[in-house]
């Protein structure tokens, strides 16, 4: 598990609470002002969980050493790093079974992802062996797409995904995101897609829909 992680509650005493999983290079505090902006409303106090992943030497940016849930090859490879997915697939199942352990039941729980964290959360999240409340799939696309049939959760074959990508984005092409819905598709995964005029980024329209969404997996 992380060693390094930043809480957020919005009130006393959360009754759900919400991992969020950063993107390549940045670290926890990087979604601080999202997690601010949404309103639980009558879902009653949350909290918010963001770790930071482990440091490591990312191919694709020449090995530099950065926070990385798991390495990235050159652009265009097929290659991926499954040993990294899964190290942090391990480390996130950990995330939520210390929020159970701290009386948050799997079925409140929310795994959120940007970018690469979005990947993790939709691996992650599809394999998880108790329902969750749903996974928050922001600005990225599915690891080890072709695993994800024979390694899914009984438990998460229904769980309700919000998928949302930019339609200018220059990192993870928005195409990367609809073949991550295509499997949810072929799955019968119920998923609610929203596209936005924006780069790599968040906007304060997908947070809004966003919050609508949680407030709705939440009630």
């Amino acid at each position: 598990m992380s060693a390094n992680l930043i809480e957020l509650e919005t009130g006393d005493a959360p009754v759900a609470t919400v991992i969020v999983l950063h993107g390549l290079g940045a670290d926890g505090s990087d979604f601080v002002p999202v997690c601010r902006a949404l309103d639980p409303g009558a879902v009653g106090p949350l909290r918010f969980v963001l770790p930071d992943a482990p440091e490591r030497a990312v191919t694709r940016n020449g090995g530099y050493v950065m926070r990385a849930w798991f390495d990235v090859f050159a652009p265009g490879s097929a290659r991926e790093d499954e040993a990294g997915v899964r190290a942090s697939h391990t480390m996130i199942d950990a995330l939520i079974a210390r929020e159970t352990a701290r009386g948050i039941s799997a079925s409140r729980i929310v795994l959120m992802g940007f970018s690469q964290g979005c990947a993790m959360a939709l691996f992650a999240g599809l394999r998880h062996g108790e329902r969750l409340a749903g996974i928050a799939a922001l600005s990225g696309y599915l690891p080890l797409a072709d695993t994800t049939a024979a390694e899914r959760s009984d438990a998460n074959r229904d769980v309700p995904v919000f998928m949302a990508h930019g339609e200018q984005d220059g990192v993870v092409a928005i195409d990367r995101a609809i073949a991550a819905r295509d499997v949810l598709d072929t799955l019968a995964v119920p998923y609610e897609w929203h596209s936005y005029d924006m780069d790599h980024e968040v906007s304060m329209a997908e947070i809004a829909d966003l919050n609508r969404w949680l407030l709705k997996v939440l009630a």
